[in-house]
């Protein structure tokens, strides 16, 4: 499901769960594990199999559970968002293909962000699925998205080419394909090679403003609601059928 290999001292994480890199339950709780075994000094690189970095969250999974699952899988889908953004050392994102909705979400949790030319779309779709975004989905966009774009970009769902997404602050950079994961595991050395106590201390006062917005019970309860509401379930399930041919 996630698979953990090595690069001249830099963790390369590679998603590996099924044709489009589905967030389930199961996906969320180890892609969080093994951030949480990579030392805090050490640098990461994220990057997927095939040709999609991570079409977002299970719809089908998630119809399949109702109410119940969701309930579960909100606050460990938050969990794996919060765990990417608040890791001390430098996250680069290879984004090998498509990057949508939750995927979008966790690309932009890291640091550097690197899009293969022609890879395919990223943006975030989760309105035109009917669900509102979670804390910390929400507060990783607004981190990573050039602020006149951002009301735009979420309340839209429009999706972006490698080129409009770097004017857009979704990615910095365009990369060729066959160099990407290369590229990266570059960048992530160059940032690893800042002394790693300052750079993480300088992360975390970075970050602060959004991690302090993402802990907000009240709307936690309020999103968790209209997400197990019947109304929506019976929109994420038009949604997939006609995106998914799933009913």
């Amino acid at each position: 499901m996630i698979e953990v290999t090595e690069q001249g001292g830099v963790a390369v994480l590679r998603l590996a769960h099924g044709k489009v890199n589905a967030m389930s339950m199961e996906f969320c709780e180890a892609l969080t594990a093994r951030f949480a075994e990579i030392p805090p000094a050490r640098a990461v690189v994220m990057t997927a199999t095939g040709r999609t970095f991570s079409a977002g969250v299970d719809l089908v999974r998630l119809l399949e559970g109702g109410a119940p699952y969701i309930r579960e899988f909100l606050p460990a889908l938050s969990a794996m968002f919060a765990t990417v953004f608040s890791h001390p050392a430098p996250v680069v994102a290879a984004i090998n293909g498509h990057a949508i909705a939750g995927g979008c979400v966790l690309a932009c949790a890291a640091d550097k962000r690197l899009m293969a030319r022609d890879g395919g779309r990223i943006g975030v779709t989760e309105l035109l699925v009917g669900v509102p975004f979670p804390p910390v989905a929400m507060e990783i966009m607004r981190y990573a998205i050039v602020p006149q774009f951002f009301a735009d970009a979420i309340l839209s769902g429009a999706t972006y080419t490698p080129p409009e997404a770097v004017a857009r602050g979704f990615i910095h950079d365009v990369i060729e394909p066959q160099v990407l994961l290369e590229r990266a595991v570059a960048a992530a050395k160059s940032l690893a090679a800042l002394p790693s106590k300052a750079f993480a201390l300088s992360k975390r006062q970075i970050h602060a403003p959004a991690l302090e917005r993402m802990q907000n019970p009240q709307l936690d309860a309020a999103i968790e609601k209209i997400w197990t509401a019947s109304e929506t379930l019976n929109h994420i399930r038009d949604y997939a059928a006609r995106t998914l041919g799933k009913s």
